[in-house]
């Protein structure tokens, strides 16, 4: 995979702590097998925050790059999509930029899948589903010619349904036993 870094880009995939910047951008070969480099970009560009932030921003950062590779002809030969980084006071934001819909679509943007849909098995959009439960904004240019889907994740999570998760409900997602009890909800707020 080193061979996919330019020799000057190198520590944008340290997973430290690494020059100060306030933009950072860079473009993917449209891969599945690149992913690890796409995380450790990712994990990079937050690597200042906390680890709960650094953990959510790449997440979330990751099922969009999935998302250029699945439905876009970015994975076309030759092709590739553009992540951007953008540092701000409050938070980061990242766009995707990708080369267009393998498909045929109208112009409009793209909407999340909502939790009956994922239940009934009809949905599309499930990764943008969790980008819309996670992310605190989120959105797209609606040109599904040269799409890009962005989203905002603040600093602060305290407010942010993640922190609010509680591992034994996931492990018991029925609520028997102790785990579904609301007093097993996290009670530290995270702010990075």
């Amino acid at each position: 995979m080193a061979s996919f870094i330019k020799p000057f880009h190198s520590h944008y995939f340290s997973r430290t702590v690494g020059p100060p910047y306030r933009k950072r951008q860079y473009s993917f070969a449209g891969l599945p097998g690149l992913m690890p480099l796409v995380r450790a970009f990712l994990d990079t560009s937050a690597a200042e925050r906390c680890e709960e932030f650094q953990f959510l921003f790449t997440l979330l950062g990751s099922e969009l790059a999935n998302n250029a590779i699945a439905h876009s002809r970015s994975s076309e030969r030759g092709s590739t999509y553009t992540l951007t980084v953008d540092r701000g006071a409050k938070g980061m934001t990242l766009i995707c930029r990708d080369q267009g819909s393998r498909l045929p679509q109208e112009k409009g943007n793209f909407t999340a899948a909502t939790f009956e849909e994922i239940e009934a098995g009809t949905a599309t959009g499930r990764g943008l589903a969790l980008i819309d439960a996670l992310a605190d904004r989120w959105g797209d240019n609606g040109d599904p010619k040269f799409r890009q889907v962005w989203f905002f994740l603040a600093y602060d999570l305290t407010t942010n349904p993640w922190s609010h998760i509680d591992i034994d409900d996931l492990k018991d997602p029925e609520g028997s036993g102790s785990a579904g009890n609301t007093e097993n909800f996290l009670k530290n707020e995270v702010e990075c």
